[in-house]
């Protein structure tokens, strides 16, 4: 049974792919049943208007014979065709060249000589066929004629479907199959995905125009010009190429008035197709987001290059410097931020040095337990003696005395261990999690092959995700409430000032209280000491531990106070330890905290001068045509809800779309296009016939 059907279908496919018209009008039917006109073979001396029309003609009736076309000859007199061969695309001798014997390419050219000429003569300036010839020597496939290159054409709305995809970010292959399922399937298919590649391909070569920097700089003019505080800096070499780029829109410059006392800044993350590294300067916001303060391309990772990066962000934010800076462990970038940011607090990404244990290391016998010994040295010291000791324990035990990475490491302990680093403020800035986190952030906008313009409008857009998720945040903060979890006041105090996000930091502290107890160490009638013991779970063994850390508590003639504590979480991250609300709710009886330690940083009732910028991404990319596109789509989407659900008006409107379509294509072969340049119109003769 399966051999029969597989012959039936055999047989049906012979007769579609072998059958050729020869009569001068034949019948058919299309996929919607509607009766067609068949094209026929001319005569000689048929008469065409124009070479164009040559040409066309002949593809129509290659698209339905089963063959392409391909122009072979033209001859011209005073710069003026006279004389066209419009040939089948198998014309022409197969190139016989074989340049890997094991991999050959496919051959298209097979010396067919089915073709059409044609000339102009000068009695009538008209086209005159002067040969036909219609014998192919390969087999022919009207299924699969629209396939053939010369049958292949992006529409309008193709390329416009595509661009927006782009802007969007979404891949290619997505893109093209939205295309398909729009088209209904891949036999309607106008083009190809290739052709699709090709296109945007093309399109991001004419956004670079004739040179990178020329485009880039004319791309930046006209942001500026739409917005003023728009800031670039782009930095050539004596050949004109770009050495080094630098941008900030007006919504990072205000969010760095807010948010730009401590910065990351970080060159790991990608290197694009023209090897310039990417380099953001990141903050965090007053939800604990990571937020984008400019960024720049760099050519070169060398002191000379950070330096004019810097200097150039420093100008563009208003010529204050950040009080605190975090780096990977360069030495370029080092020497370059004792230049410009002389009394910054620099620290070296925790994050960029652990993940270099196993490649450091990993050679070590005992490497297993080295690894776990120096993961405890760093982040469980509590402060400088004891790291001292747990590091030279560490080195002898493991003889590692000549290892010159750890040596290193330790020369520089003062700008990466956390009990020598959690004395500044990091606003929170978990260097184990902050580089990880941006580099999420821009998956799935840029990459290793993305050009730089491209690059430039991918940031735009994942600037724009970014600052959505802020005013999502913002607005979960103002409309929703976090529950309390305990009765005590100095909760709720922070359930009303804080954004959600840092309420919920607070909140963990308050509740892991009941893990500590507290004891009195000294005292007299301003100074208190206290001991405070948290019992604490390790590892996924869940094993315990007790540590101790001290908490002072002073006060002062006018009953307000101060308290530290020796885990340093306030001075680090801004938000009050479980140590001292342990201290003040059970020892000194102080159930609502001093307004000093409620900063205004993560406050939610606080109006941000950076929110209230408007934001322009990509307004500069628009065109006239563009607006007047969406401006016509607005329209035309509303009036097919209008049609879509009554048959008689639907017909209606196709009706209304075919007398537009040859009234216009009328137009633009000669006559007035006042019509097709004026939307409103379209929208008026479309309301008028659907209402």
């Amino acid at each position: 049974m399966d051999s029969e059907f597989e012959n039936q279908c055999l047989e049906q496919e012979e007769n579609e792919e072998y059958e050729e018209t020869e009569s001068s009008s034949v019948q058919e039917k299309n996929n919607d049943g509607e009766t067609t006109k068949q094209l026929s073979p001319r005569e000689v001396n048929t008469i065409f208007n124009s070479e164009t029309e040559v040409c066309e003609y002949y593809r129509q009736y290659g698209l339905q014979n089963g063959s392409g076309i391909m122009i072979r000859n033209t001859r011209k007199i005073d710069g003026v065709n006279t004389y066209l061969t419009v040939a089948c695309h198998r014309y022409g001798e197969p190139n016989q060249k074989v340049v890997d014997s094991l991999k050959p390419k496919p051959v298209v050219k097979t010396n067919c000589k089915a073709r059409v000429c044609a000339k102009r003569m000068d009695e009538d300036n008209k086209w005159h066929v002067t040969q036909f010839d219609n014998k192919h020597d390969h087999d022919l496939s009207p299924s699969k004629a629209h396939r053939f290159r010369c049958n292949r054409k992006l529409t309008k709305h193709a390329k416009r479907s595509l661009n927006l995809y782009d802007e969007a970010g979404i891949p290619m292959n997505k893109s093209y199959n939205a295309l398909v399922v729009e088209h209904g399937g891949h036999k309607n298919m106008p083009f190809s995905k290739k052709d699709c590649e090709n296109y945007m391909r093309e399109i991001r070569k004419l956004r670079l125009a004739k040179g990178d920097a020329v485009a880039l700089q004319n791309y930046f003019n006209k942001a500026q010009s739409i917005d003023s505080h728009f800031y670039y800096s782009i930095d050539l070499d004596d050949e004109n190429r770009i050495k080094n780029l630098f941008w900030a829109d007006a919504r990072c410059r205000a969010t760095y008035k807010e948010f730009g006392d401590v910065v990351a800044f970080d060159t790991t993350y990608l290197t694009n197709k023209y090897d310039m590294p990417f380099a953001p300067f990141v903050g965090v916001n007053h939800h604990g987001q990571s937020i984008l303060l400019g960024c720049g391309l760099v050519s070169n990772e060398d002191t000379i290059t950070f330096v004019w990066l810097f200097r150039t962000w420093l100008t563009c934010m208003f010529g204050n410097p950040p009080n605190a800076i975090i780096t990977d462990q360069d030495r370029a970038m080092q020497n370059a931020i004792e230049q410009v940011f002389p009394k910054a607090r620099h620290r070296w990404c925790l994050w960029h040095i652990m993940k270099k244990i196993p490649e450091k290391l990993k050679g070590y016998k005992e490497y297993d337990s080295i690894k776990f010994q120096l993961q405890n040295v760093v982040y469980d010291s509590i402060d400088i003696d004891t790291f001292e000791i747990g590091w030279s324990s560490m080195i002898s035990k493991f003889n590692l005395e000549n290892n010159d990475w750890l040596n290193g490491l330790y020369e520089g302990r003062h700008r990466w261990i956390p009990c020598f680093v959690k004395d500044c403020f990091w606003a929170g800035m978990s260097t184990t999690q902050r580089s990880e986190s941006m580099n999420a952030f821009f998956d799935g906008y840029v990459n290793a092959k993305t050009s730089l313009r491209e690059f430039v409008e991918k940031y735009d857009n994942a600037l724009k995700d970014k600052v959505e998720k802020e005013v999502n945040a913002d607005t979960r903060s103002l409309s929703t409430t976090i529950p309390c979890v305990t009765p005590h006041a100095m909760e709720k105090q922070f359930q009303e000032n804080y954004t959600n996000d840092k309420f919920k930091e607070f909140q963990k502290e308050i509740v892991n209280v009941k893990y500590c107890e507290c004891m009195m160490l000294q005292s007299d009638e301003a100074i208190f000491n206290y001991q405070v013991e948290e019992i604490q779970y390790v590892g996924d063994s869940q094993t315990l531990r007790t540590v101790k850390y001290n908490v002072v508590f002073i006060k002062d003639m006018e009953l307000e106070y101060e308290v530290k504590c020796e885990c340093r979480l306030f001075e680090f991250r801004g938000i009050i330890c479980r140590h001292i609300i342990k201290v003040l709710l059970f020892k000194q009886n102080v159930f609502t905290i001093s307004s000093k330690y409620i900063l205004k940083r993560w406050r939610k009732n606080v109006k941000r001068c950076h929110s209230r910028t408007k934001v322009t991404y990509s307004t500069w990319k628009d065109t006239e045509e563009k607006r007047m596109y969406e401006m016509v789509c607005d329209a035309f989407y509303r009036i097919v809800d209008l049609a879509a659900e009554n048959l008689e008006r639907c017909n209606h409107l196709v009706g209304t779309f075919k007398k537009l379509e040859l009234e216009w294509d009328t137009n633009d072969k000669g006559c007035s296009t006042s019509i097709v340049t004026k939307p409103e119109y379209f929208v008026k003769i479309l309301m008028v016939n659907v209402a």
